[in-house]
């Protein structure tokens, strides 16, 4: 691929709303008739829904269209979704599985290149160019973050180092000896990389000026730490393997809300209870329809990602509808004792305690018919290391703001540092003991 100083496609994100809204619709349009015809569980759905192709005549008729989930994914495992046959797919790709069968996507060579274009969309908004170094530690193989973000760094031109994750005195390693400008991480292991450099006295002695990390959740406050400990920009990226990968959304150098790609991935907000369509501004769960994709169309997929829209032209200039950070999730948030709990509300008021490291653990148990909830965080050494009494009333503080915030009693327990087992890939934040139980 010839190496080209990619810079902005401004014709394409700074359309007006008039003529983005057409080229969705007749995407939109040739999408729908295309799955029905291509696709038996989209033709199955949409019959029952009592809609046909043909009643698709603007984006508000999307709302008619019946929703897509990861149970629909998981009855047509492996290949029942594909909208082409095998011979045209190229790449297939698949989520971990973890909560279950992995959910599989097929890529064909347009597929492919879109994606190589999102990509570097997203890079540019962190100012990528041709003359960047771009360190790639996401995951190859079956997750999509590896190759997603590499195909988009050679689109624009960088040099990309294929590191995957892992191995951390290799990464400071190449970090130094390749001039690293640009890092794709998870932010758990971007946090966890900038430990190693304190600890290794690389501060000041890299080139590294901004971070592309996404994959799993994280806060403001936990994006002010990488950038305070780094001195970098970090750059909250958004993507999952059902729609295509890292590149659906992006923050920009702004940091105010993420470039949601909408030439090719329509977002709506949805009440995760009625199923209603929500205006922007408020808060619900995240919906997406991939609007070209061939080989793995999906239409009103629930993400349960919990978001809101943003209207309205950034200070970049880019006019792409734009997404809040997440808050949470509606599938994974915690009930405790009838509240609902997100991680996200807890790392928010850790990370604003002086003394306290973010690094932290949430575990649920069940003692009798009671459930409890218990948070470990470390703490620093100086910390740590003082009167047993001091930890004592530290911990009984932040149980009282826990509780305050969270309208739930709270166990915490300061641990010393490193106690809490880091992670190269995603932090594992959450132990669920009460399934144990379920079981039983």
């Amino acid at each position: 691929m010839a190496r080209k100083q990619l810079i902005w496609n401004k014709q394409d994100e700074c359309m007006t709303d008039s003529k983005k809204e057409a080229l969705q619709l007749e995407r939109l349009q040739k999408l729908v008739a295309r799955v029905y015809d291509k696709v038996p569980f989209y033709k199955e759905s949409f019959d029952k829904a009592g809609v046909k192709p043909s009643d698709i005549q603007s984006m508000k008729d999307i709302s008619k269209l019946p929703f897509t989930t990861k149970n629909d994914l998981a009855a047509n495992y492996p290949f029942g979704m594909f909208a082409v046959p095998m011979k045209e797919v190229v790449r297939i790709h698949s989520s971990s599985g973890t909560t279950g069968k992995p959910k599989v996507a097929g890529y064909t060579r347009n597929d492919i290149k879109m994606w190589a274009e999102t990509t570097a969309r997203t890079l540019v908004c962190g100012n990528t160019t041709a003359d960047d170094v771009v360190q790639n530690a996401y995951g190859y193989g079956l997750f999509t973050g590896g190759l997603g973000m590499h195909y988009g760094a050679e689109n624009i031109g960088a040099a990309v180092v294929p590191i995957s994750g892992g191995n951390t005195k290799r990464q400071l390693l190449v970090m130094q000896d390749f001039g690293t400008t640009k890092l794709c991480s998870t932010p758990s292991y971007c946090l966890f990389l900038s430990e190693a450099i304190r600890e290794e006295g690389l501060e000041g002695k890299l080139k590294l000026n901004c971070a592309f990390l996404g994959a799993e959740p994280w806060t403001r406050e936990l994006r002010e730490q990488i950038e305070k400990n780094l001195t970098i920009d970090a750059i909250d990226i958004y993507g999952l393997t059902e729609v295509i990968g890292p590149g659906v959304s992006s923050d920009c150098l702004e940091k105010t809300g993420l470039h949601i790609f909408d030439d090719y991935f329509y977002p709506e907000i949805i009440d995760p209870v009625t199923e209603e369509p929500l205006p922007y501004g408020e808060t619900g769960e995240l919906v997406f329809t991939t609007l070209t994709k061939e080989a793995f169309p999906v239409i009103r997929y629930r993400t349960r990602d919990i978001s809101r829209l943003m209207p309205g032209e950034c200070a970049c200039g880019r006019t792409h509808v734009r997404m809040a950070r997440l808050t949470g999730r509606t599938d994974d948030m915690l009930i405790v004792r009838g509240v609902n709990v997100y991680p996200s509300q807890i790392e928010a008021l850790l990370v604003q305690i002086p003394g306290v490291e973010p690094h932290y653990q949430i575990l649920v148990d069940r003692k009798g018919a009671m459930d409890t909830l218990e948070i470990w965080v470390e703490v620093s050494e100086n910390v740590f290391s003082d009167e047993i009494k001091n930890l004592e009333k530290l911990e009984k503080k932040i149980a009282r703001d826990m509780e305050s915030s969270l309208l739930i009693g709270v166990k915490m327990k300061l641990v010393e540092p490193k106690s809490i087992q880091r992670s190269e890939g995603k932090a594992v934040r959450i132990i669920d003991r009460r399934t144990v139980y379920d079981k039983e």
